[in-house]
């Protein structure tokens, strides 16, 4: 009877145990469910509250501040500011129309504005934002801020606007951003941005993407009518690198200024032994802030039917017979072909006949005798159509392409053109003809189908003066953390002889009484250079205009002849080289060897190289930072 006793109790005290264990898990579990309860109703009460509320939480794309555009010193030449602009979004308005017509009361709104909006409007979703105007001012933002109850759909935003502190100086060079089009939109969200701009032309094209950074994004809390009442939490965006370029901004205003006296020019300036390039202009040029807020048809039309074409940057696209510059090239060919040295002469005439044709000199009483420096000097076509007929176009092609000539350079530039470099393999397969013995004649002085632009005559000249390294054109001098550096330039393996002899006769070219580009030396103490003209034929004057006395200045503008000089300074020991052709100028000595004086003395005096050191120091803080012969006889006048 005790023992039953006894197990009772036992039991019951077990059973007072659990019954303890479970009431205290179900306590537990009851506290833990009261208070995420209460979590969710007190303290996210309002988040949720809102989120029932017609899904009143807007998730925003945050554009990224574009990466600067400096120049090697730091000055800017391409930077960001605020840019405030009134938007409409479909969705939340139930008259488009009406509600443009009464912002049309408050601020200046063009009808083919609110035409262009409505389109745009039939072909976006109707949550997509689309921008009405612009670049407005504060007194702008103002009423519109205060009118928002009575616009319906609209809102104001600020955002960035592209400034191009120099304008159309660097027009080329920079490039401008545009609104994306439709066959340049990718999986980026940025580009359905309403308001995003890309790169279109120059090195904001070219760098577009580094430049562009990363889309950042923001939970914001918005009222009925859609006016952001609170942000609930931010990823910020990544900025887009900066770039600091080898560019120096003086020296390219100045070649700018100097080019504006001129219809139509160019000119490079590069460094002979590193190949940064520190100018680098087109004229005419075009106001880049103008579309970066967005041309208006008429302006863009003017643009396209300007007969100097001011959308081309006419250094690194423009493509152009390099005529006596050439010269060089020949001679070269001829030099390390063996088949002259500085002691062979030829006699000129005024003329040099092969077979039945006839090419004359662009001196009519010609030269008398002449070796290969004084052929330079005096630029003796009758020298180098007898060299040609000996070494054959294959040697000239050769020699040209290893100084720089016929293939792109691999430069920054996007627009950057290859020009051209004819041989028999080329035409054959180009134009399924056999190559004519007076086209090697034509081609040795740079006519013909040779072409070439001002940014491959700056590195044939480098090469030329630089020892024979291999030098290549840059830009950038560092993009972000990254900072460029020259490499070391690979020899061409031409005789140190032969170099010696084209100098030579570039220098004096410039510095000779009789040189081609006598009369555009440089006179001030202390200053000197070297260079070659040329003057690339257009249009022959027919035997008719001739007799009538009529002289290429005489003929319309498009059909006069191009003028080039390529030159470097100082003559003793170049650093600087430059390549300048001004369109239609007539002539190389008259138009663009004083235009390349000009450039290069400035050059000299700012004198870029010797400022390595002070740019290598402002560079750190970034990385701190996240026919046919027959056709062609007579050669062009030089």
């Amino acid at each position: 009877m005790s023992i039953l006793v006894n197990d009772d109790a036992k039991n019951a005290r077990i059973l007072t145990r659990r019954a303890f264990f479970i009431a205290g898990m179900q306590l537990g579990i009851l506290g833990i469910l009261g208070g995420r309860l209460g979590w969710l109703q007190i303290s996210q009460g309002g988040l949720y509250k809102t989120l029932s509320d017609r899904n009143r939480i807007n998730v925003k794309i945050l554009p990224p501040p574009r990466g600067e555009i400096l120049d090697r010193m730091g000055i800017p030449l391409a930077t960001s500011t605020q840019n405030f602009r009134v938007q409409i979004i479909p969705e939340q308005t139930d008259d488009i129309e009406a509600s443009l017509r009464r912002l049309q009361k408050h601020i200046d709104l063009e009808d083919s504005v609110i035409r262009k909006v409505l389109e745009q409007a039939k072909r976006s979703p109707k949550f997509a934002p689309i921008d009405i105007k612009e670049a407005l001012d504060w007194q702008d933002v103002a009423t519109v801020e205060v009118n928002l109850p009575n616009l319906p759909g609209l809102s104001t935003e600020m955002g960035e606007i592209r400034n191009y502190p120099f304008g159309p100086a660097t027009s080329h060079l920079i490039g401008y951003v545009g609104s994306v089009s439709k066959a340049e939109l990718t999986d980026d969200p940025l580009l359905k941005l309403p308001g995003f701009r890309i790169g279109k032309a120059g090195l904001e094209k070219s760098m577009d993407t580094p430049m562009r950074g990363q889309a950042g994004s923001a939970e914001v809390e918005v009222n009925v009518v859609g006016r952001e009442i609170r942000e609930l939490k931010r990823n910020p965006p990544r900025p887009g690198q900066k770039l600091r370029l080898s560019i120096d901004a003086h020296l390219q205003l100045q070649a700018h200024e100097r080019l504006m006296k001129e219809r139509s020019a160019s000119v490079v300036v590069m460094d002979a032994h590193t190949g940064a390039v520190y100018a680098l202009a087109s004229c005419p040029g075009y106001d880049t802030n103008a579309f970066a807020r967005g041309l208006s048809p008429q302006e863009w039309n003017a643009l396209l039917n300007d007969p100097t074409v001011p959308l081309t940057n006419k250094a690194v696209a423009g493509q152009y017979p390099p005529a006596s510059t050439f010269k060089m090239i020949t001679a070269l060919a001829g030099l390390r072909t063996g088949k002259i040295n500085a002691a062979r002469r030829v006699t000129c005439t005024g003329h040099y006949d092969f077979g039945n044709a006839r090419f004359h000199c662009w001196k009519p009483e010609g030269h008398g005798s002449v070796n290969v420096i004084e052929a330079l000097v005096v630029s003796c076509d009758t020298y180098f159509y007898d060299l040609a007929t000996e070494i054959g176009i294959e040697a000239i092609a050769e020699t040209a392409r290893m100084m720089g000539l016929g293939k792109k350079l691999g430069f920054e530039l996007e627009e950057e053109r290859p020009g051209l470099v004819p041989d028999k393999n080329w035409k054959k397969s180009t134009l399924g003809q056999s190559w004519a013995l007076g086209e090697t004649i034509v081609a040795s002085i740079g006519q013909g189908y040779t072409l070439a632009t001002p940014l491959q005559l700056a590195v044939m000249t480098a090469r030329l003066v630089n020892g024979g390294k291999a030098v290549r054109p840059h830009l950038i001098a560092a993009q972000g953390d990254k900072i460029y550096n020259a490499p070391e330039w690979p020899s061409l393996k031409i005789n140190p002889a032969h170099l010696a002899l084209i100098k030579e006769g570039m220098d004096r070219v410039v510095n000779e009484p009789g040189g081609t580009a006598y009369g555009a030396r440089m006179t001030e103490p202390g200053l000197s250079m070297g260079g070659k003209t040329g003057t690339a034929q257009v249009r022959r004057i027919t035997r008719e205009q001739r007799a009538a006395g009529v002289k290429n200045q005489d003929l319309p503008w498009h059909h006069r002849h191009h003028a080039l000089f390529v030159g470097y300074a100082p003559m003793d020991n170049p650093r600087y080289v430059c390549a300048t052709v001004v369109e239609h100028g007539v002539g190389g000595a008259a138009a663009a060897a004083p235009l390349a004086r000009d450039v290069l003395a400035v050059t000299l005096k700012v004198d870029p190289a010797q400022q390595q050191g002070s740019v290598q120091n402002l560079l750190q803080p970034l990385s701190s930072s996240p026919g046919t012969g027959q056709e062609q006889k007579k050669g062009p006048a030089t």
